[in-house]
């Protein structure tokens, strides 16, 4: 099944509540909307749940959801899902006030699919659309940041999202902010968002 969680196995249990809140979740991914009163992004960081185990969902490098194996064809589920995101140190999770269940994520738990960009000049501002359909604008809050990918040369751009979660530039997406870019041949490139200015590396 691809948008459905089964039972959990063993280790998953703390307390006799805490195993209804894992065994609920497992069961029914669905149960997590009851627990979410708004649309966009959940307050999660204001939430601290027991800990109520793993859950077999992968988030690919690719921006793709998996659960035990599958990909999760459903975007409302995946919008869903992404909207209780939560990274404590290396680890990400599945949070509601109620419970916070444990998922792998191969890079970023987001993927840019295209931007816009408005204005000109350092009035101008760019936006970047995520898989999940959720805009963000890249300022001193999301800044841009182009890493390198496991100790090679080749390029690692993100835009924070929100609270330690990053979104991954697709490559497409990365070589049009590199065309709109502002400097020449063998300088620093770079491009200006939201009254800031955000290197891309050189030329």
């Amino acid at each position: 099944m691809t948008d459905s969680v089964n039972n959990p196995g063993p280790g998953h249990k703390n307390s006799p509540d805490s195993e209804h809140r894992s065994d609920r979740v497992h069961d029914d991914p669905l149960s997590l909307s009851r627990h979410i009163g708004q649309p966009g992004p959940a307050p999660v960081h204001l939430w601290n749940p027991p800990y109520c185990g793993e859950l077999d969902i992968r988030i690919a490098r690719d921006g793709t959801w998996f659960h035990e194996g599958q990909v999760i064809r459903r975007d409302a589920l995946v919008r869903l899902f992404s909207s209780v995101l939560k990274k404590e140190g290396d680890n990400y999770f599945l949070v509601t006030p109620v419970e916070k269940v444990g998922i792998k994520v191969e890079d970023c738990p987001y993927v840019a699919r295209g931007m816009e960009i408005t204005g000109s000049g350092s009035d101008q501002e760019v936006r970047i659309l995520l898989n999940t359909g959720e805009w963000v604008l890249v300022d001193e809050h999301h800044p841009l940041k182009i890493g390198k990918r496991d100790k090679s040369d080749e390029p690692h751009p993100t835009v924070l999202v929100r609270d330690g979660l990053f979104a991954l530039l697709s490559r497409s997406v990365f070589y049009q902010l590199v065309d709109a870019a502002d400097g020449e041949s063998g300088s620093l490139l770079g491009i200006w968002s939201a009254g800031h200015f955000f290197s891309l590396g050189y030329a």
